[in-house]
């Protein structure tokens, strides 16, 4: 489990507050309030379909909010901004999807430097470097030269978490980046993720995989029908959880 950075009195990285998103008469988030610690690694779990995605995708504004708020590092990502801010705000926050959305077309070198180099006005030989040291970091230097369509599903995304360490974000978010893999593929993707939280990064992950949770996390949200019915550190979460609606999804699992 990874240890705080955070002073006592520090702003969150991330706080949101009331949150509602609604598709027409179809509410998906419900008056949702919550913060994120600088270097705090939380874990939103859930039933599917209980809003864990679409609350992970309004913190870089993959999805729009229908009110509240929801401010990064003291901003309000919300209010009507020019696209090229929008931009660099989600340079700030990186993000790895269930599917890898690398460019096909490109080598495994060029996806992790591209954007340093389009949006960060990087050199191309510095944007190398990095991404080189980047991918050693995943496992993945002797692939740099292949492309996606070589690697396995497990060495895709490790490729797409390095390709967000690239713009170097102070927050990652993750939306259930293993669901995707076969099982023996789950394992080289959480060992990445751990290391990261042990580095300190603030993450925000979205995940089935509760030994993940229970190992990683310093705070488990757990979410149903678009609330947070539950926020609490993982031993509280799986040893006594306090939401019948909790309980009963533990209980589930453990059957």
């Amino acid at each position: 489990m990874s240890t705080s950075i955070s002073e006592p009195h520090a702003a969150p990285a991330i706080r949101i507050t009331d949150v509602c998103k609604s598709y027409g008469d179809y509410r998906v988030l419900r008056n949702i309030t919550a913060e994120v610690a600088r270097g705090e690694v939380v874990v939103i779990c859930g039933p599917s379909g209980s809003g864990k995605s679409t609350l992970i995708r309004t913190v870089n504004r993959l999805e729009e909010i229908s009110s509240g708020a929801i401010t990064f590092e003291g901003h309000d990502i919300h209010t009507p901004m020019r696209a090229r801010d929008l931009n660099t705000l989600r340079s700030r926050i990186g993000f790895v999807f269930q599917s890898f959305n690398l460019f096909p077309h490109l080598s495994v070198v060029d996806n992790v430097s591209m954007s340093p180099i389009r949006v960060r006005g990087l050199p191309v030989d510095q944007a190398h470097d990095t991404a080189l040291k980047l991918l050693d970091r995943v496992g993945l230097a002797e692939k740099a030269n292949a492309y996606p369509g070589q690697l396995s599903g497990g060495q895709q995304q490790r490729v797409a978490i390095a390709r967000a360490l690239a713009m170097e974000p102070p927050v990652m978010l993750f939306d259930e980046p293993t669901s995707a893999l076969d099982p023996e593929m789950v394992g080289e993707v959480l060992s990445v993720m751990k290391s990261l939280a042990a580095d300190g990064m603030t993450m925000l992950c979205v995940t089935h995989e509760m030994g993940f949770a229970r190992d990683v996390a310093d705070r488990i949200w757990f979410i149903d029908k678009g609330e947070i019915l539950e926020s609490a550190p993982p031993e509280d979460f799986f040893q006594n959880p306090r939401h019948p609606r909790a309980q009963r999804f533990l209980a589930d699992l453990r059957h």
